[in-house]
């Protein structure tokens, strides 16, 4: 797995995909955090990085499946995934490699923005004025939230030999997970009645509870449940070529 791993990574920083990931997630959540005044930190009169953490979903939801459409969709493209499962990998392997390459080019796209949380942190009256387990609750649930995005770029990107269908199937699908229970809670059949319960099998309903600063044991399980589900339909979909 580790050479799956290596490779995906040197393949992502060869070209300008994983420079892209890190300069465009930066600068977006960077102008929304700092500079927009609408959303500025500045402009608020208590010490907080929320912003951040609104608007990294949305950031997400376009970035990381531009950032796995190649993953399987290129390799059928350029006809080297015949050549992949040739070697002494299993499928778990090979997916497993793609996967934590992926999270972590996410991953060093978000340590970064540790540097908002240093100037809070020291800009604050008085020093360090700002909620700790919110910040770090915000963290973990954007970490675990790239995770099922992730997964679920792969999903897509085992399906298709094409990577711009991959990336709008990708979006469009992580759009539905995060926002779509949200939005079908809020239809006058189900508010009032059902719109709680149908809210909570939304990624957005977990996220926010992270957030929150509440690291709850079931939002963590909910995460990597959905995490493992789309996992394991790539590996269903890797298995079809033995059908």
């Amino acid at each position: 797995m580790s050479s799956v791993y290596w490779k995906e990574l040197g393949s992502f920083f060869s070209s300008l995909t994983g420079y892209m990931v890190l300069v465009i997630f930066l600068l977006v959540t960077g102008l929304f955090t700092w500079v927009f005044s609408d959303t500025s930190i500045i402009s608020y009169n208590y010490a907080s990085i929320g912003q951040l953490f609104v608007i990294g979903p949305i950031v997400f939801l376009f970035l990381i499946p531009a950032l796995t459409m190649q993953t399987f969709a290129q390799e059928k493209q350029q006809q080297t995934m015949e050549f992949l499962i040739t070697k002494p990998l299993t499928d778990i392997q090979i997916l497993g490699g793609k996967y934590f390459a992926c999270l972590t080019l996410v991953l060093l796209a978000i340590l970064p923005t540790l540097i908002y949380y240093y100037s809070v942190y020291e800009l604050g009256a008085p020093r360090g004025n700002i909620d700790n387990g919110a910040v770090i609750g915000s963290y973990v649930g954007l970490f675990l939230l790239s995770g099922v995005f992730v997964s679920i770029g792969l999903f897509i990107s085992s399906l298709t030999a094409n990577q711009i269908v991959a990336f709008i199937l990708t979006a469009f699908l992580c759009f539905i997970i995060y926002f779509g229970f949200s939005f079908l809670g809020e239809l006058p059949i189900l508010y009032g009645k059902w719109d709680d319960l149908v809210k909570y099998f939304g990624v957005e309903y977990h996220y926010d509870n992270i957030s929150g600063g509440r690291i709850d044991t079931r939002d963590v399980i909910y995460f990597v449940s959905i995490a493992g589900l789309f996992l394991w339909l790539t590996l269903v979909s890797l298995g079809r070529r033995k059908w």
